[in-house]
Formats: C-alpha cells, structure tokens, sequence
C-alpha cells in the first residue's frame, strides 16, 4: 500500500464516503497478511517505495500465484525474480497482466508506468553468457520506474567494444557492470566515469572461477573507488540500489 492509498483512504471516511469500519477492513492486511506459508509484507512500499518482491526458487507455483494474488490489492508493480514457465503460467491464472520475460527468468505484473529516477541506469556486461544477469539488473530499475539502457558483451577482451560507448555511459546516473571470468570490466568502467558502479560478479567462468568467487573477489579488490559490489548473480540487489541512488527525492 502507498502513502497516497492510506492517505485516501482516511480522506474517504473523513468525507463519510466509507464508514470507520470499511476503512478498518481495507486496513486490515497493513502492515502484513499471514498466509500460512508465507506473512505478505504489505507496509513495505511505505517504507521503502516498492513493492516486497517474490524469490521464486524453493516456493511451488501455488505458493507464488497466492503470493501475487495478495500483493495484486496494493496495484503496485510486482516482480517475481529466478521464475520458470511453469510459476508463470500458474500465475497468469491468478491476473492476465502478468509477463514473463525470457532473459531474466522473472515474471512481473505492471500498475505504475511512472518515471521516478532522475537519470538513467546504465547496464552492461562482459560477456553474451552474463546477459541473464544483466537483464535480471535492467528489468528491477526499469520496474521501479527507471529510465535504463543496456550494452552488453563489452568485455575487456576486446577493450575498443567499450570505448566505443563511452559518451553514452557519461550520460547516466549509475552503472551497473556484470561481469564473470576475472570481473575486471567493473574496474575498468569505474575509471572511466565519476558515477557510482555497481559491480555484479557472476557464476560464469571456467573451473578456477569457482562459481563467481573469482569474479567477486576481483571486485571487491578494485582500485576504482567508486565501484562497490553485490552479491554473485545477484542482478536483482544491483537494479534494485541503483535505483534508490537514482530515485528522485521528493520533498
């Protein structure tokens, strides 16, 4: 529920438009819903300005759609993240609003088209094999009301694919740079700009990549000093601070 759905509903029984009763009724899932399974936090947007977002991995299809099913009363954009066809079919019996969306295995529900960030997010990576991460990055802030452009296997193998977009990463707000191997594009495009950058590591890589632990270790040992890290694949968490970096701060 957003602040201007609570501070409607009050407005309503003020004007006698709903009694005290229907208004406690609407209310009565703040600030969460028990379902068994799962204890839906419907306060978050107030507290955050977005939406709880579903992990899909380890949940059923049924738990998911029910999920859905209970954040669908807030009308706010809902994100499903690490999703399958499977959930998504399961959850478009719930609301046909639902997408699915190939790249980033995740299923979104959209409500709010409106543009909150001040600038624009830039995403890229590395390589072909690390565009599941990237668009997993891209589809968060563009769902959290970004403006976000995308440039993908950039890697330093072939340095000239990057400097070719350079002008194009001075326009934006933050960089978000996902990378496996030995994660050195995140350190190279923190040198370039005076940005925040985000760094992603990922899983891909051969066998002393070790899972992301190449790549994470990597960045965290930058010596850009505008670069920080999230969590290996986590291209959710990226999108997600970049645009709380973004976002425009209302009065």
């Amino acid at each position: 529920m957003k602040s201007e759905q609570v501070l409607d509903l009050l407005n309503k029984i003020r004007e006698g438009k709903l009694t005290p009763d229907q208004g406690l009724e609407r209310l009565k899932h703040l600030p969460f819903e028990d379902l068994g399974f799962a204890r839906v936090d419907h306060h978050r947007t107030l507290r955050q300005g977005f939406p709880e977002v579903i992990f899909s991995p380890g949940k059923t299809p049924e738990q998911v759609a029910e999920i859905v099913r209970s954040l669908l009363r807030q009308k706010s954009n809902i994100l499903v993240t690490r999703s399958n066809k499977t959930t998504y079919n399961r959850v478009r019996r719930v609301t046909a609003k639902a997408r699915y969306h190939d790249l980033a295995h995740a299923i979104t529900v959209v409500y709010d088209t409106k543009t909150y960030g001040d600038g624009k997010i830039y995403v890229v990576c590395a390589g072909t094999s690390d565009i599941p991460v990237a668009e997993e990055a891209a589809l968060t802030a563009k769902l959290m009301g970004n403006m976000v452009e995308t440039a993908y296997d950039v890697g330093v193998a072939g340095i000239h694919r990057l400097l070719n977009i350079r002008e194009s990463l001075t326009q934006a707000s933050v960089v978000i740079v996902v990378a496996g191997m030995e994660g050195a594009l995140a350190s190279v495009v923190g040198g370039l700009l005076s940005v925040p950058v985000i760094a992603v590591p990922t899983s891909i890589g051969y066998g002393s990549n070790f899972g992301g632990l190449s790549s994470l270790l990597a960045m965290l040992n930058s010596c850009a000093s505008n670069v920080v890290v999230v969590n290996i694949d986590n291209g959710f968490g990226a999108g997600y601070v970049a645009s709380l970096i973004n976002r425009k701060r209302h009065s």
